[in-house]
């Protein structure tokens, strides 16, 4: 094996199911998140290869299983019934290298064909209710423990989640000051992408009992 394909050999593989992630680091220290849908719709699957329509509809497909092939690829199986395509880790490198690219041309055949995805129809949906769960110097600053309260449709994912917390409270704003703290969704440790649904419970926890000190001005 020389030096290019030993870099292009992936050192972990994780898929992210609620956010509809797979997650992809490879020896050269390249990461790459892609979403479900992008792997779907780009799948080299002979009768994906051979379709004159363009694949639609697949905004919220997933993927359930994930199978070693040899040394050099993967099996991904989704939940609308397609498991016939095989990714070689050379194919994974590349979709991610080029995903912007590829992800432009695929919003922009869509439109040409006038198809409108779900989650642009979505931007329009009501708001998020989403419960929030407040530890140690969190609990004690803001003065509660929980909360139930309403996000815009536009925080969809945890960042966007702590970025919106970091508006609303203003004079308080150093307390959610990144790495500062862990977040949970629904009970499992989450990451920035983590999605956020309506109906989902929200823990911040401190990796410290004391508190981020505000910046002088």
């Amino acid at each position: 094996m020389n030096d290019a394909s030993y870099e292009k050999t992936p050192r972990e593989i994780n898929l992210h199911s609620k956010s509809r992630l797979l997650v992809i680091e490879f020896n050269d220290g390249k990461r790459f998140e892609l979403p479900c849908e992008y792997l779907r719709v780009f799948s080299k699957a002979k009768e994906m290869r051979t379709r004159e329509a363009r694949v639609t509809g697949k905004e919220e497909v997933n993927i359930t299983a994930i199978e070693p092939q040899g040394q050099y690829a993967v099996k991904l199986a989704f939940d609308d019934g397609h498991e016939t395509g095989i990714y070689s880790w050379d194919t994974l490198y590349e979709l991610g290298e080029n995903y912007a690219r590829n992800w432009q041309d695929y919003l922009d055949r869509l439109q040409a064909i006038g198809y409108v995805r779900n989650s642009a129809r979505g931007e329009a949906q009501s708001p998020k209710r989403v419960t929030l769960l407040y530890f140690t110097y969190l609990a004690e600053k803001l003065r509660k423990t929980s909360e139930e309260i309403e996000i815009p449709a536009t925080v969809n994912d945890v960042n966007g989640l702590v970025d919106w917390l970091r508006r609303r409270y203003r004079d308080k704003a150093h307390l959610f000051t990144e790495e500062t703290f862990q977040v949970t969704v629904n009970k499992q440790f989450s990451k920035p992408f983590t999605r956020l649904d309506d109906g989902d419970e929200v823990a911040l926890i401190p990796s410290s009992p004391i508190a981020p000190v505000a910046p002088k001005r």
